[in-house]
């Protein structure tokens, strides 16, 4: 039996089809991928840092807000980590941004086997169990390392060469942070063996002890100070550097914002560089590659700041040859 339709009814069953082809097609259509980024410093300090980020996804075909989502936790407290990569995992993202250093890095491998992690850190992740191998880090791992940790003997290198005639240096660390306070320590030691130097260990591990601290390092007569790597001390940069000027010792710091904020000097990796590479791994792993199949990278650029203004507060004389080498004097 032949069924005729008339015009009228085509037309009807037609429009009908027109109307749920678009609402199929977006059902379809893959939602836009979503990053969670970790850390424990405020979203302050890392306004600097998130551009060069961004630069990095942006050169594996990833825009925030066009292309790519981006999901921020920021924890004012190392406790608070745990909970907060429970919260991206329950959020379904497709690759965690462990930017709050080792702590994050830690805390987001504890939830997770699965889903890609690109971490940020200082310290040796093979060492810290983050991953098997720098080469193959295997698993659902890798990242990148800067040299922060490293060239802690360097920052006292430096400190030397503009103060020979001090004995006596000091470092602060934080005891809470093992991994990064200990291989800093040890690092140093050494350094300070070489140079015929006498170092002595100053704790702060939360904010209130920044104060007993700096009496401690007045009561030693100690010379100077090197402030070793560490989140709780990233997110009161501006408050460290204030109580370097305050007890008039000159220190030296990783990050610029340091100097920036009236301290003697700063000896670190390019955080432009670093975070671009950790933008770029992260792109990578959106596009399909394996976390376990790409190589822990290393930042290679470090720069060397120095504040000529505090200086000559202090009554010191950069060395021309400190100078030169200088990547920013600030006058």
């Amino acid at each position: 039996m032949t069924v005729t339709i008339g015009r009228r009814e085509l037309l009807v069953a037609l429009g009908g089809a027109a109307v749920g082809w678009p609402l199929a097609a977006r059902a379809q259509q893959p939602t836009m991928p979503v990053i969670g980024f970790l850390s424990t410093a405020p979203p302050r300090l890392y306004e600097h840092r998130l551009r060069p980020f961004r630069e990095g996804l942006k050169e594996a075909g990833y825009v925030e807000g066009q292309s790519v989502e981006i999901d921020y936790r920021w924890a004012e407290a190392h406790n608070q980590l745990p909970a907060l990569a429970a919260e991206l995992i329950q959020r379904r993202v497709a690759v965690i941004v462990a930017a709050g250093g080792t702590p994050s890095a830690v805390a987001a491998k504890a939830v997770t086997t699965t889903i890609p992690i690109v971490f940020g850190v200082a310290v040796d992740p093979v060492e810290v169990g983050l991953v098997a191998s720098l080469n193959r880090p295997g698993g659902n791992v890798t990242g990148v390392t800067n040299l922060n940790v490293e060239v802690g003997p360097k920052r006292l290198e430096v400190l030397h060469e503009l103060l020979p005639s001090v004995s006596d240096i000091a470092v602060l660390v934080n005891p809470a942070s093992p991994a990064i306070a200990e291989s800093f320590v040890r690092g140093m030691q050494a350094a300070a063996r070489t140079l015929g130097l006498k170092l002595h260990v100053l704790h702060a591990s939360t904010e209130r002890d920044f104060g007993t601290a700096f009496a401690t390092l007045v009561r030693l007569r100690a010379g100077a100070l090197v402030i070793s790597p560490e989140i709780l001390y990233n997110a009161r940069i501006e408050q460290l550097a204030a109580l370097t000027v305050r007890h008039a010792v000159p220190a030296i710091y990783q990050y610029r914002q340091f100097v920036a904020a009236g301290g003697l000097l700063s000896y670190g990796s390019d955080e432009r560089e670093y975070y671009r590479q950790v933008g770029v791994y992260v792109g990578r792993i959106l596009k399909g590659e394996k976390p376990g199949d790409l190589p822990v990278q290393q930042a290679t650029k470090v720069e060397l700041i120095i504040n000529l203004k505090t200086a000559k507060a202090l009554g010191l004389t950069v060395p021309t040859a400190l100078l030169v080498r200088a990547d920013e004097v600030i006058e």
